[in-house]
């Protein structure tokens, strides 16, 4: 690989894009419908977190993070077919 030519990332920065990358390579294991519903929740949840998680929230972040890696093992392990997910919406007054 060559010179970097992107801001510098912190090693917090890094986790998440190794947790997201983590997903799409487990997402290549499944059924080409699983897959395609893996990716677009996997990247409609990492939108809506990089929008309303604000960066100094370390604390709330790191949950995020051990949630994900738990996540990413339960979808890695062949004896996951397919995906669910329990949608929690939040109030206008109420955030993460």
């Amino acid at each position: 690989m060559g010179a970097s030519r992107g801001p510098r990332l912190s090693g917090m920065q890094k986790q998440v894009l190794a947790l997201y990358r983590g997903f799409l390579r487990a997402a290549r294991s499944k059924s080409p419908e699983d897959r395609h519903r893996i990716e677009s929740f996997v990247s409609a949840e990492f939108r809506r977190n990089s929008k309303l998680v604000d960066r100094k929230n370390f604390l709330y972040i790191e949950y995020l993070l051990r949630r994900g890696k738990k996540q990413l093992e339960q979808i890695s392990s062949p004896a996951t077919l397919g995906l669910s997910s329990l949608n929690l919406r939040f109030s206008e007054n109420q955030k993460p």
